[in-house]
């Protein structure tokens, strides 16, 4: 049984201590935000932030978790008003929408450590997250307009 810190509250799952961070998010604690897509760590779908670094859940064991915090994109803001989820709006960035938790919760990362990044720093931080739908300038776009709301 792992008690878990998780959007501000304890959680708890009985799950094997292997089990993907994301798995356990997803089908045991019910919050489905967080996509998943390649598996292997290397497409971005299923970032969330442990201790504030964006972390990749679909390889991340839960028995790493510890007394960390974790955040997914449910917790990044209460009502949704966050500025990258605004500034995704604002653009309209979504296409198809499946990686856009996690392209928001790497820039997430990014704007908590480097609130004014320039375009340069923008395009390196995103540039592990695959889009499918090919949005990757509306994406850096929309993490530009958040930085200048914070």
């Amino acid at each position: 049984m792992y008690k878990l810190q998780v959007n501000g509250k304890t959680l708890q799952a009985d799950v094997e201590a292997d089990t993907p961070l994301l798995w356990v998010l997803r089908d045991h604690l019910g919050l489905v935000g967080t996509k998943y897509a390649c598996g292997i760590a290397q497409c971005g779908s299923c970032t969330v932030h442990v201790n504030g670094s964006a972390t990749r859940s679909c390889v991340y064991p839960v028995s790493a978790v510890g007394n960390s915090q974790v955040i997914t994109i449910e917790g990044l803001s209460e009502k949704g008003d966050h500025p990258l989820q605004q500034a995704w709006d604002e653009i309209d960035v979504s296409q198809c929408g499946y990686c856009q938790a996690g392209q928001i919760m790497t820039a997430a990362a990014l704007l908590k450590q480097n609130p004014k990044p320039s375009m340069d720093e923008i395009e390196v931080t995103m540039n592990g997250n695959i889009c499918r739908c090919g949005a990757y300038h509306r994406i850096r776009d929309a993490v530009k307009l958040a930085s200048s709301k914070i």
